[in-house]
């Protein structure tokens, strides 16, 4: 019984790992569609649309992967991980895993109100400021949309998505 507990250990740990990869997997799904569904400002629309990710996770690979060959109208895509909030410079969207949920304010504050759609993934966040949180519902895959929060960064959301949403 000693022996297999390692054994049974390492099969529990890459169920995890495996069960966290196709959620983002569906997180990426999911940013994807809202490029379709978000209207940045003239001024934004140049040159490759980008994405930043705040620090280590899995999504930054599953977005790679997930948009491969896709374009946003006829712009490329481009994933970048960030280290830190003072990386931040201009992008298109800026998603913050829940291990960087604390740093929230800290990227609302270096955003300040360029034309950035802030997605989170920790529950609370969305009526702190993020722009669109994902969230579990009914255990399912669900997200919450902050109307106010992205108007003031100059962002129109279609009827569409916010009638996908939960709005805050």
């Amino acid at each position: 019984m000693r022996k297999s507990a390692p054994l049974i250990l390492l099969c529990l740990m890459t169920s995890i790992i495996c069960v966290q990869a196709q959620s983002y997997r569906m997180h990426s799904v999911y940013i994807f569609s809202f490029t379709r569904h978000v209207v940045w400002p003239d001024e934004s629309s140049q040159g490759d649309f980008e994405i930043f990710v705040l620090g280590d996770s899995p999504i930054t690979e599953e977005l790679r992967q997930g948009t491969q060959g896709k374009k946003v109208g006829d712009r490329s895509i481009k994933i970048t991980r960030i280290n830190s909030v003072a990386e931040i410079r201009k992008c298109n969207i800026l998603f913050i895993p829940a291990a960087h949920s604390a740093q929230l304010a800290d990227v609302m504050g270096k955003v300040g109100v360029q034309p950035v759609l802030v997605i989170t993934e920790e529950p609370g966040l969305g009526t702190k400021g993020s722009h669109i949180n994902f969230i579990m519902k009914d255990g399912k895959l669900a997200f919450e949309l902050n109307q106010a929060a992205a108007s003031k960064h100059n962002l129109k959301i279609s009827n569409t998505l916010t009638s996908m949403a939960i709005l805050i």
